[in-house]
């Protein structure tokens, strides 16, 4: 009797050891899923910053050729203001 009580609480202490374990190892796991929505998120994020460079820079183009055509228009005919 004395044995199987003996068996028994070793083997109950072993099933309480391992379940928190494996609990713990289940929450802490990235797995596929997690990796793909970090990549769309890191996608998503380059887009934006490449869609801000482009914006910038057609800004800059836009007012560098306004810039040039008014200065052409002063060299060419200097009594007309330009027209916007």
């Amino acid at each position: 009797m004395n044995v199987r009580s003996l068996s028994a609480f070793v083997l109950s202490a072993a099933l309480l050891a391992t379940v928190p374990a494996s609990l713990a190892f289940a929450q802490n796991d990235s797995g596929a899923k997690q990796s793909m929505k970090n990549a769309g998120t890191e996608t998503k994020d380059a887009a934006k910053d490449a869609g801000h460079g482009v914006k910038q820079g057609t800004k800059k183009a836009y007012h560098k050729t306004k810039r040039g055509v008014k200065k052409a228009h002063r060299k060419v005919d200097p009594d007309t203001p330009p027209s916007n």
